[in-house]
């Protein structure tokens, strides 16, 4: 790079007063005049510029040019043609060059690296206003350079040779890092960003670290920033940012690490412009996988933020509300110290007399929906008093009730819609602690209330429920995409899991559109995508899995599993068409998991609560059994899941469910006296799978559950139970059961089984045996014979069934 005496020429080629006169005539120009704004004095120069740029000879001359550009021209000023010429004429190398020469800062160069590095940067801000060219590799190869200058300051040869000199002097201190000088390093600097970005890291790990008895610390920390030069950093960090595969660009070249760095050392524009840009890195979909991989930096950034929200001013704190919200944690991070703990604690504090003053619905806003974050993280536990929980609640629940009570058609602000939003999240916590009271909670505020602040807790929360299915009433179909409709029907589901013994005749009514959203979003008639991308984007959301079209069942199924079991919502949900909904959604979730194995294919909760729905629907509506053309479907989906569930034993509370399910059908269909291949599998891997609970225990001693079914018995044995009463009934329903049993080896093994131990693990269990056993006698006379010849010799557990022993005694 040739010195500054030929910069300097090359600029006195060119006519006198060029700068004073661009800066006279600079707002001069119209919004509609070409070059963005620019005077015709202006454009003339411009196209000087443009022309000496296009014939540069050298890159002294080439410098005069731009340089020139960049003081008469701000780049908000250029347009997208302009830039286009820039960058033909000079391309993206010189520009990284530039910062190379700098950082290198060769001794028998007398042009200042300061300089170099305003013009590179100032460059780069340029062009990268066009997002093509934001998004040009060459550009995204300067990124760890500008990371290194927002990190460490405009760092010279000089400066590293004067630190050496001071660490000789002072051996217990660190010299601070500088890009390396070596030449064939910042050439791979400029040509690959996989080896930029591990460069990058490796320097912004180290610090430096004062001797602090001799020397002041102050002595070593970075050089400050010209505020311009910084600016146009942040431009084009900002400008890559904001494409469509811009974060993951940064991401991978190290840009957290980079920015946490840039802001615990203060420099320029790190609180103005790095916080911004790493609350839009964190509040996207990469924010679980970025705090993964960041957890110590990050959390003692959120921790150093926690603690300025504490002794800033209201009207400071009122603004860091929203911002706060962006760093903290996402649910499932390991990352919540005792540090931490406490600084939440002290937030609250602060939060506390804020949310006791009257306020702007806006202001309001942010402080509710910062509340809201802290309780999905920290739980309730460092809230405050009883009162001051309540006072929370209270609050959520009248912004809830004033946003939602509108006249139909009224459309939200998005700024009240994530209020909203948040008020939801407290809610919902609410009624989170008020259901786990008796399943010992952990000791809080909350958990503490009396019984009239609980009765006013639950009060408020109705009315704002109310209001809540009040909105969704008017809810067309065309706006089953909303995100924000889905958050409203997620806050009602959490109520209604609970509570649907409230507001009993609104519920029912609401059923036909609580019902109707649930089909449209599993058949995928909604904005699908939108809606995952604002899930993943939403503050205040409990979980972060893919969208997959099935949450918004997900959500109602536990008020299914109520409302079912109740005459008049189980006959609306009937008219709806139900059963065939859960059967649709179980049988595409089961495809989902069926050639997954060990970890990979989990235990999903959502599956079991539709089988309980079902189930309701079968023991209260015989009738409908026998018609409903659903359940033949479901008996084919479970005569294929049975057996493969035999060998997934992490799933058997699944498996459980299955075959309640078909044998409770199986005894409600038509006699017959021959079966098909389907049925005879069906029931074949129910025998093996129920046979499969109980063992013996040594010596004659009482029966013992299975070490296979002891992890999961508190959550299958009653269904374990009730599949052997199904079991009898469909003994007594198709003759050609019997000898399946036989065949299978189940009655041998339950006759052997119970007259070897002496007595069975409880009551229910043996009175679900002696049904199956009884039914069997009844049925076939040689089952009969069997279990007859066992009683004869009055031992073990099967001499306690009585009735079945009376039952095979008679003639």
């Amino acid at each position: 790079m040739s010195d500054s005496s030929s910069v300097t020429a090359a600029v006195s080629s060119l006519p006198h007063g060029t700068e004073e006169q661009g800066a006279e005539e600079g707002g001069g120009g119209s919004e509609n005049d070409a070059g963005g704004g620019l005077s015709d004095a202006q454009m003339e120069l411009l196209e000087r510029c443009l022309h000496a740029l296009k014939h540069a000879k050298s890159d002294s001359h080439t410098m005069a040019a731009l340089l020139l550009i960049t003081r008469l021209c701000p780049a908000s000023q250029l347009d997208k043609p302009i830039l286009r010429r820039i960058f033909e004429a000079v391309g993206l190398n010189l520009p990284a060059r530039l910062l190379i020469t700098a950082i290198q800062a060769q001794d028998n160069s007398s042009f200042p690296p300061h300089e170099l590095l305003s013009l590179g940067t100032a460059l780069l801000a340029a062009l990268s206003t066009d997002p093509e060219m934001a998004s040009h590799p060459q550009l995204l190869t300067t990124i760890p350079l500008l990371l290194g200058i927002l990190t460490n300051g405009p760092v010279s040869r000089k400066e590293v040779a004067a630190q050496q000199k001071n660490l000789n002097q002072n051996p217990d201190c660190k010299v601070q890092s500088v890009p390396s000088l070596n030449r064939e390093d910042n050439r791979a600097n400029v040509t690959t960003s996989t080896e930029e970005g591990k460069t990058s890291k490796k320097k912004l790990d180290e610090g430096c670290e004062a001797n602090k008895e001799s020397t002041s610390p102050e002595s070593f920390l970075p050089p400050k920033l010209d505020e311009a030069l910084a600016a146009d950093c942040y431009q084009v960090l900002t400008a890559v940012c904001a494409l469509p595969k811009g974060p993951e660009q940064l991401l991978s070249r190290g840009v957290v690490l980079a920015l946490c760095h840039a802001v615990e050392q203060n420099q320029t524009l790190s609180q103005e412009k790095g916080l911004v840009l790493l609350g839009c890195l964190l509040s996207g979909k990469n924010k679980d996988k970025v705090w993964r991989k960041h957890p110590k930096e990050l959390t003692a950034l959120l921790v150093r933020l926690l603690k300025d929200f504490c002794q800033a001013g209201d009207q400071t704190r009122l603004d860091m509300c929203a911002q706060l919200v962006q760093f903290l944690p996402p649910a499932g991070v390991p990352v919540v110290t005792e540090e931490l703990k406490g600084v939440n604690a002290r937030v609250w504090g602060v939060l506390r007399p804020m949310l006791q003053s009257k306020m702007t619905p806006r202001r309001i806003g942010r402080i509710l929906v910062l509340s809201a974050c802290l309780l999905d993280l920290f739980g309730w536990e460092s809230v405050g008093s009883p009162k001051f929980c309540c006072l929370l609640v209270n609050r959520a629940c009248v912004e809830v009730r004033m946003g939602l009570e509108e006249p139909p058609g009224t459309d939200l602000s998005p700024e009240l819609q994530h209020t909203l939003t948040g008020c939801y999240r407290i809610m919902e916590a609410a009624i989170e602690q008020a259901c786990c009271q008796g399943a010992s909670p952990p000791q809080s505020a909350v958990s503490s209330l009396s019984l009239q602040q609980s009765r006013q807790v639950l009060g408020v929360l109705e009315e704002a429920f109310s209001a809540l299915m009040y909105h969704l009433k008017q809810v067309d179909p065309s706006r089953y995409g909303d995100p924000f409709i889905f958050a409203t029907f997620r806050s009602l589901c959490s109520w209604l899991a609970e509570e649907t013994s409230c507001l009993k005749e609104e519920v029912t009514e609401l059923l036909p559109f609580l019902i109707g959203y649930s089909s449209s979003h599993l058949e995928g008639e909604g904005s699908e995508q939108g809606l995952s991308d604002w899930m993943t984007d939403m503050s205040v959301t409990e979980e972060r899995r893919a969208w997959t079209g099935t949450e918004a069942l997900r959500y109602l199924l536990p008020a299914l599993c109520h409302l079912s079991a109740e005459e008049q919502p189980r006959r609306m949900l009937l008219a709806l068409d139900t059963p065939a909904l859960l059967v649709d959604f179980l049988f595409r979730c089961w495809t989902s998991i069926k050639g997954k194995s060990g970890a990979v294919a989990a235990r999903d909760p959502s599956m079991e609560t539709a089988c309980s729905a079902l189930l309701n629907f079968i023991v209260t509506e015989p009738d409908s059994v026998r018609k409903d053309l659903c359940y033949r479907t479901l008996e084919g989906h479970l005569s294929e899941a049975l057996p493969i569930l035999l060998h997934k034993p992490h799933l058997l509370v699944l498996a459980a469910n299955f075959s309640t399910l078909g044998l409770m059908i199986g005894r409600l269909s038509s006699s017959s006296g021959s079966s098909d291949a389907r049925q005879r599998r069906f029931f074949s891997s129910a025998l093996r799978f129920l046979r499969g609970a109980l063992t013996a225990g040594s010596d004659s001693g009482p029966v013992k559950v299975s070490l296979s079914w002891e992890e999961s018995w508190d959550d299958a044995a009653e269904l374990w139970r009730l599949s052997l009463q199904a079991l009898g009934g469909c003994v007594r329903t198709h003759s050609w059961i019997t000898s399946l049993i036989r065949e299978e080896g189940w009655l041998e093994h339950i006759i052997t089984l119970l007259a070897d131990a002496s007595e069975l693990p409880d009551r229910h269990t043996q009175a679900a045996l002696e049904e199956a056993l009884s039914a069997l006698a009844e049925q076939c006379p040689v089952c009969k014979q069997q279990i007859g010849d066992a009683m004869r010799n009055d031992k073990g557990a099967l001499s306690r069934m009585v009735n079945l022993k009376k039952l095979t005694r008679a003639k």
